[in-house]
């Protein structure tokens, strides 16, 4: 027996499908269509067989048809001369009594991507628009879209367009949708299709008769309609009253939108608004869809940005559930750390407790930072958590918990005894560079409130030639130089031992630039010294939460039900983001023929030599104050 995909395969369907005995027998000649079906699915290429399914296409049975339509559609871009022999047959299927096979044959034609198929087609779309069965309109509608993306950069036709805006009338609710989103794909580059008051009411009143897919379409065309009264807002407002509880979340989206942008004059309707939508949001929410969960988790996020704690009261519904997802689980944590009040600080602390000794890292750091987050405002309670999750030893954790400490002297300087009492006895158990990082600036800048803080830098000193972070030895710099000026005795060696590895010994140029820099400080006076590193060692004024202010709703509405909020961005900075990522050759291409030749030779003049030497520039860096954006 020929194996799958064989040539030997082929042959015997092509045999198979010529032989008169198998094609009187219906169920035969309907399972060797079948398994050429098959064949084509799985990549192998049967379309030697082109010719003989062409002649299998003149039956009554609307199931051999249809597999029949499906392989010409497949295969007709590789065989043009035959296909037209199958273009008799859809043309006159097109005339068939039956809608079914008109509808079928109608979408097969406008399927055949092949050059020069556009005049076939014209003619039975026209005659489709026209036709009594409801289900052949909806296809020549949209073969109407499909006609116009295979022209190209033709001219838009007139009375197709007309045509379409007469079929928004039709009876069947179907057709309408259809129509609209035709329209919008034929009036692409005209700004898409024009929603006047006649238009927009008779959508309103079509409703009740389109399915969610259509409600949800209408509405989004609806977005287009500037009413011209207040009257008329709120005659609209009752008329689409009942979509807010709609049992289709796209439904309940589509109509919060419009509301809140037809009542953007009129502050206190949108939040009232925006009160009614917490009950579908938070049903989403739950959604055993992960895709639907993650949307409705980040317009939450959009929704807490103008009206804070607006779901305070639903708290519970953000904790993490032990099958979700990380990407659901750091929304969740976001909300909750914007969530926090008097009343539920205790469970919310409770629940990020549970999540930092996670098997998962990436979770365990993401809920250590929230709780740093919330210690801006309750101080003390977190800090005792986090201290708590030192007693693990578990090198992740440690390494997060010390860069929300660093974070958390610097913006709340009431925090620092009780820091300081907790640093001791942590320092075998970090190993990566940011925890270092943090820890040795935490040494640095409160040293004199920790009584092993020398002999815990001169350890890292001796391991000196070990490290290989240049970032770690700057940091170990500039820390045991702070500490020499408060603790002198102890240090001096320390200090002197580090900086002469550093311009002796060291190979990275930065860190041993910034040796020398101390040398030649030091050499001037400690007075000299001082001026450089006495910078303040806290700023209370930065990330507080209950100082935040909050945005308008109007600042997000336009962005809402969108993309936008998934991506924490507007759709303007993703497309500023990938266009800044494209390769020079295509910047160059793109360029060519509007550019001088000498011109160009400047722009490849800027990349290949004044961007890399300017990289090289000597930075001023401001020492002192550490990197606040680690645990955002």
């Amino acid at each position: 027996m020929p194996y799958l995909g064989s040539e030997d395969a082929v042959k015997d369907l092509k045999r198979a499908l010529s032989n008169p005995h198998i094609q009187t027998d219906r169920l035969r000649y309907r399972n060797v269509i079948h398994k050429v079906i098959r064949h084509m699915t799985q990549g192998v290429d049967v379309s030697s067989v082109f010719m003989e399914m062409v002649k299998a296409s003149a039956t009554v049975d609307i199931v051999q048809k249809k597999l029949v339509y499906l392989y010409m559609c497949t295969y007709a871009p590789q065989e043009p001369d035959l296909a037209l022999l199958a273009i008799n047959t859809l043309c006159k299927d097109c005339s068939d009594p039956n809608p079914m096979v008109r509808g079928l044959a109608l979408r097969s034609m406008c399927n055949l991507r092949m050059p020069g198929i556009q005049e076939y087609i014209q003619q039975p779309v026209h005659n489709g628009l026209r036709d009594k069965a409801s289900y052949v309109r909806r296809v020549a509608v949209l073969g109407c879209a499909k006609l116009h993306i295979q022209q190209g950069d033709m001219e838009v036709d007139g009375a197709i367009v007309n045509e379409l805006y007469s079929l928004l009338r039709d009876p069947d609710p179907i057709v309408l949708v259809n129509c609209l989103r035709a329209l919008e794909e034929i009036l692409k580059t005209e700004g898409g299709v024009v929603i006047n008051k006649p238009i927009a009411h008779h959508l309103l009143n079509k409703m009740a008769d389109l399915d969610h897919w259509g409600q949800s379409e209408v509405l989004t065309f609806l977005l287009r309609y500037k009413p011209r009264s207040e009257e008329e807002i709120f005659d609209i407002l009752n008329k689409l009253d009942s979509y807010l509880k709609s049992t289709h979340i796209s439904v309940v989206m589509g109509a919060t939108k419009l509301f809140l942008i037809l009542v953007k004059e009129f502050p206190h309707v949108q939040t009232d608004i925006l009160v009614r939508l917490k009950s579908p949001l938070l049903a989403a929410c739950t959604s055993e869809s992960r895709e639907m969960c993650f949307a409705a988790l980040c317009h939450v996020r959009e929704i807490l940005r103008s009206l804070p704690g607006h779901f305070s009261s639903h708290y519970k519904k953000f904790f993490c559930s032990y099958n979700d997802p990380h990407y659901i689980k750091d929304q969740k944590i976001d909300i909750l750390c914007e969530l926090v009040n008097d009343e539920n600080v205790h469970n919310i602390l409770e629940e990020l407790r549970i999540c930092c000794t996670d098997v998962s890292i990436q979770l365990a750091h993401t809920a250590i930072f929230a709780i740093g987050r919330i210690a801006r405002t309750y101080s003390e309670r977190c800090v005792k958590i986090l201290a708590g999750l030192l007693e693990f030893k578990q090198e992740h954790i440690t390494s997060a918990v010390m860069q929300t400490f660093r974070d958390l002297v610097w913006l709340c300087p009431q925090c620092v005894n009780s820091v300081c009492q907790a640093l001791p006895g942590c320092e075998g158990n970090i190993q990566d560079n940011e925890g270092k990082q943090a820890l040795i600036w935490l040494l640095g800048m409160h040293g004199e409130f920790i009584t092993n803080a020398p002999y815990v830098l001169e350890e890292y000193v001796d391991n000196i030639k070990t490290e290989t972070s240049p970032t770690v030895k700057m940091e170990l710099l500039t820390s045991l130089l702070r500490l020499f000026l408060c603790r002198p005795a102890e240090c001096q060696d320390i200090l002197g031992r580090l900086i002469f590895y550093c311009i002796e010994e060291e190979t990275n140029m930065a860190v041993r630039d910034r040796g020398l820099f101390y040398y030649r400080i030091l050499s001037t006076g400690v007075t000299e010294v001082m001026k450089v590193l006495s910078g303040p060692k806290s700023d209370p004024s930065l990330g507080v939460l209950v100082d935040r202010t909050e945005q308008p709703i109007n600042s997000w509405v336009a962005d809402f039900n969108t993309l936008a909020p998934l991506y924490d961005k507007k759709p303007y900075e993703s497309l500023s983001a990938s266009l800044a990522k494209c390769e020079l050759p295509y910047v160059a291409k793109q360029l060519e023929g509007r550019f001088s030749i000498i011109n160009t030779f400047c722009i490849f003049f800027f990349f290949f030599l004044v961007v890399p030497f300017s990289s090289l520039t000597v930075v001023k860096k401001t020492y002192g104050k550490p990197n606040l954006g680690v645990s955002k």
